[in-house]
């Protein structure tokens, strides 16, 4: 069955998509900040089958502890400004992430409560109620409510895209399909996916894949020197997904570093957040779907 969410476009058919002042590709920098609970299961590969899982809990913790922070100078050396996909849990357990990237502007997006859980493990009738928390609580802790959403292990129902614009989202990062911004049909609202790049997301490649880190330093040049040059044609959004757990560790952070250096040598980048993609696209682009 294909999707009806989304109207099939080749990207050679679609007009020329412009960033501001002529920029080849927007650039978003999202790390997952994320929070675990010891008594509950990690869902990962190599997770252990029995509890407490203390290796995988305190490697995550070690993210939140030590390796965010290495991200905040990386992201600050390059003046970055990152967007969150946040756990909300984080926000009362971790509150002095929420104090540091609050100082540096930080975007924050709605990531589920904690990673423990995927929102199709809740009951159909709760789910709404649960994206509506996750939005409050984010509100509350950064005093602005999160535009956009990425579903722990970006996890949906056939129904969430409808819950999410419900609750007054405004794009969604589960849907790895496009380069650009895709829009997509709800029942209320609107709502548009934002390319999340699954290719150099940190998790699979160093995880799954066990790449190095020179391996993914030029991983990430490449897909950048890609877009780059398609998007001296029409505009291409670049994302870097990151886990602090993973990309925060000694031996990789440096690798992280020297391909932002890369990457904001060149002109035509615009270092943006995925709300100001999103708007962009918005007020420039976005064509409600038939």
């Amino acid at each position: 069955m294909e999707t009806q969410r989304y109207t099939y476009q080749p990207i050679i058919d679609r007009p020329p998509l412009r960033w501001p002042n002529g920029a080849r590709v927007a650039l978003w920098v999202c790390p997952n900040i994320e929070c675990f609970h010891i008594d509950r299961a990690v869902r990962a590969p190599g997770a252990a089958p029995h509890l407490p899982d203390v290796q995988s809990y305190s490697l995550r913790d070690y993210g939140s502890r030590v390796g965010v922070f290495r991200m905040m100078d990386v992201f600050d050396k390059h003046d970055i400004r990152a967007s969150v996909l946040l756990n909300a849990e984080v926000c009362d357990r971790h509150p002095k992430i929420i104090e540091e990237g609050k100082k540096r502007n930080w975007e924050w997006l709605g990531h589920g409560l904690t990673n423990n859980s995927a929102l199709s493990s809740y009951p159909p009738e709760k789910q709404g109620e649960v994206i509506r928390e996750v939005k409050d609580r984010i509100a509350a802790a950064v005093g602005k409510a999160p535009k956009g959403w990425l579903g722990p292990g970006l996890d949906e129902t056939f129904d969430t895209p409808d819950h999410l614009a419900a609750a007054g989202f405004e794009y969604l990062c589960d849907w790895s399909h496009d380069d650009q911004p895709v829009p997509m049909r709800v029942r209320s609202g609107r709502m548009i996916t934002l390319p999340y790049s699954q290719g150099i997301n940190d998790l699979p490649v160093f995880v799954r894949g066990n790449h190095t880190p020179q391996e993914y330093f030029q991983m990430v040049c490449d897909q950048f020197d890609t877009f780059y040059a398609e998007g001296a044609t029409s505009g291409r959004v670049m994302a870097i997904p990151l886990h602090p757990f993973i990309t925060g560790l000694p031996f990789r952070i440096k690798y992280l570093d020297k391909a932002l250096e890369y990457i904001v040598a060149h002109d035509d980048v615009w270092r943006a957040t995925g709300w100001e993609i999103a708007e962009w696209y918005y007020q420039n682009h976005y064509q409600t779907p038939p």
